[in-house]
């Protein structure tokens, strides 16, 4: 089998410039090294040389390398977690003082921080910090857990299979849309005889670890072993969270400017800076619930370990401390009715001698939300003063409960509880709430139906061909290389999804626009206009809806193979996804909430072209793992499905050549009808009229478009 590790670019650039940068490469016949006293290794430069062993066939260096590697960017968090701890303690930000330069002991507390901050940080890297600026693309390595997927093949070479599965679990944790990692994990597995209950990742947060124990723990009612792990992942989600805060006060990335170019006045910078660096940190309750690998956090994360131990303690007779962790829970849910029940009942099972007003809210639980809340106000009076818009996010959505059967766990006695009280309500994620029906009539002679849901193992999904004509997909392939613009629909990123393939789109008024002002064929950008509007009376069809489809969003898209990056590729084209709802593989939920196009109802797909290598179109299961279909695009082939967490779905790699096809997403709800398909309307009924001759066309294109 080939070995496919993509290689970035920087890192290439790295790989060449090696002799340069240590003098000559590192002498290969020397042992592992331990770390030692002196100055720390830039982990990008020790990751290139850990490469460049392996492309060589170096195996022990590349092994001694890329762990070196992985210890220095470990100790490089380390230090500057450690130093902005040890600067905060020794230089507090004091008040300005009365009269006559009363802002100078302010901005001398600055100074010193900052002086404080950079000493601390060379004497303990050893050298100047400079060294340790690495790129993006580097960075994205380390962040993906790429240089295990390096060190898995290395230790195989070396034999050493205990570890290879060590770093094939750690990678692939990370990276769950890996395919062939998988099946390499077992292989290993198998080969070193060990169970995959003893694998471990080398990267594991420790407070997700501990509140992944705790759940199996409370799920088999063992309650004293649930508040030990419980309590354990509140001490150190707590200990993570001041060092994410701290990482947020590094560099930033400005998004409106160049922050190199930067021109504004001294308050300004500070203030938009400082502005940068509090959404960071406000933005680390996010961060700590989200797992590796993941796009959305776990909901409700943080609350749930008090809902979760308010009913520990509970069961294990101790009810102060049951009503402190209920009492937590509604500083974020005051409105729980549940919870608010159960301090109605863990309050009437106190003792005489204690008040049910003396027990407050747990005091970790109350800091934080004080201090998360005073980030809030600041941050929303910056962003009214400042002039940039910030839209709170909600960080404790509702319906995250308690996966239980019930609002209290099972085991306990239902009658007995709901007796004395205890809320036994049930949450539960929001379903679809519309009949499914499919099979209706295709409309247009010549469709021919290839494959139902039921085919296509899956739910409200349908597989359709000849919906274009051949002469059709060549002159829509044609009109796609005079409209299309790199990186249309996400912000002019070149790449979006894989750095291995270029991304091109245009939407269908562009393509009118570009009609009109003669820059493309008239007749071809009204045929991708026509050819969307045919695939939307299709779906609204054959799923035989009661009401009228929208579009939503209409997208010509491309997608490119860049050559020279294909060999070693192990990435997807499109991650897998849903399109209404954020994707959930480790809790096997769809979450339907913002950023997500939750008005989103119906997809489909109209390919243009087969002249490719690869981009097929997948469906899998909700561990975004498990293939359920796999459909090879061809001309006038579509594929059409519900838009929810029932259809995950993705692309697979572009290897070489260039996929393209029509997007559209559909929506039932008028109110997300598409803004730029409405405009498209008006200027084709101006078109019809021109073309009948009614009247003479009086319009600015630019106005119309």
């Amino acid at each position: 089998m080939r070995e496919r590790i993509w290689v970035s670019p920087s890192l290439l650039l790295l790989l060449l410039l090696l002799p340069l940068l240590w003098g000559s490469p590192p002498d290969s016949s020397s042992p592992e090294l331990e770390p030692v006293p002196g100055p720390l290794q830039p982990y990008d430069l020790l990751y290139a040389s850990g490469v460049a062993a392996y492309y060589t066939g170096d195996y022990a260096s590349a092994v001694r390398d890329l762990e070196a590697a992985l210890r220095s960017h470990r100790r490089l968090r380390e230090i500057h977690s450690r130093c902005s701890r040890h600067c905060s303690a020794r230089r507090p930000l004091a008040p300005p003082g009365a009269g006559p330069g009363a802002e100078l002991p302010f901005f001398r507390a600055v100074l010193e921080r900052a002086r404080c901050y950079r000493s601390c940080e060379t004497q303990r890297l050893g050298g100047p910090v400079s060294r340790h600026h690495v790129s993006e693309d580097v960075r994205s390595d380390f962040q993906r857990r790429v240089p295990y997927n390096y060190l898995q093949r290395a230790y195989i070479k070396l034999n050493q299979l205990e570890k290879a599965v060590e770093a094939a679990h750690t990678f692939f944790m990370a990276n769950p849309e890996h395919m062939e990692m998988q099946q390499d994990i077992e292989n290993y597995l198998t080969m070193a005889g060990v169970e995959a209950s003893q694998v471990i990742d080398r990267e594991a947060r420790p407070h997700l670890e501990s509140y992944s124990a705790g759940v199996k723990h409370y799920e088999a009612d063992d309650f004293e072993l649930a508040i030990k792990y419980f309590e354990q992942a509140l001490r150190e989600y707590f200990n993570e969270d001041i060092e994410c805060r701290a990482l947020c006060e590094g560099p930033q990335r400005f998004e409106e400017y160049d922050y190199l170019g930067y021109k504004a006045g001294l308050y300004e910078a500070i203030a938009d800076h400082y502005i940068q660096v509090l959404v960071c940190q406000h933005e680390c309750v996010r961060e700590l619930a989200t797992r590796p690998g993941r796009l959305s956090p776990i909901e409700n994360f943080l609350p749930l370990h008090y809902d979760y131990l308010q009913f520990a303690y509970y069961r294990v007779g101790e009810y102060v401390k049951a009503l402190e962790c209920a009492k937590a829970y509604l500083l974020l849910h005051p409105d729980d009715e549940d919870v608010l029940d159960n301090v109605d009942y863990y309050e009437s099972l106190l003792d005489d001698s204690t008040h049910p007003d003396s027990i407050e809210a747990r005091e970790d639980l109350s800091m934080f939300v004080k201090r998360h809340q005073m980030e809030s106000e600041l941050i929303k009076s910056a962003a009214k003063g400042l002039g940039f818009s910030y839209t709170e996010p909600n960080y404790w959505n509702r319906y995250g409960g308690r996966q239980d059967e019930n609002r209290v766990p099972s085991g306990v006695n239902v009658e007995e509880a709901e007796v004395h009280g205890l809320s036994m309500s049930k949450k539960s994620s929001p379903k679809m709430d519309r009949d499914l029906r499919e099979g209706g009539p295709l409309l247009y002679e010549n469709i021919t139906f290839v494959y139902n849901s039921e085919q296509l193992n899956g739910t409200q999904r349908v597989l359709l061909d000849n919906v274009l004509s051949k002469e059709q997909c060549r002159e829509l392939h044609s009109v796609a290389s005079g409209i299309m613009h790199v990186g249309d629909g996400y912000r002019g990123k070149t790449s979006p999804h894989t750095p291995n393939e270029k991304f091109e789109g245009a939407t269908v008024l562009k393509a009118l626009k570009f009609g009109y002002e003669g820059r493309v064929p008239l007749k071809s950008a009204r045929l991708f206009y026509d050819i969307s509007e045919k695939a939307r009376k299709i779906v609204e069809s054959y799923f035989m809806l009661n009401s009228t489809l929208y579009f939503s969003y209409t997208h010509m898209v491309c997608r490119t193979a860049l050559s020279g990056q294909q060999d070693r590729r192990n990435d997807l084209s499109h991650p897998i996804h849903a399109d209404n709802c954020l994707l959930d593989p480790e809790a096997n939920e769809c979450w339907k909430e913002p950023p997500a196009y939750t008005f989103r109802d119906y997809s489909a797909l109209l390919y243009m072209n087969d002249d490719f290598e690869g981009g097929e179109f997948i469906f899998t299961e909700m561990d975004a793992k498990t293939v359920t279909a796999s459909i090879k695009p061809k001309c006038g082939r579509m594929i059409s499905f519900s838009s929810g967490g029932e259809n995950p779905h993705g692309v697979k790699a572009v290897t070489k050549g260039q996929r393209c096809a029509v997007a559209l997403w559909f929506t039932l709800d008028p109110l997300y009808r598409e803004l730029e398909r409405i405009k498209a309307d008006e200027v084709i009924a101006i078109l019809d009229r021109e073309q009948r001759g009614k009247h003479e066309p009086n319009i600015n294109p630019k106005d119309e478009l």
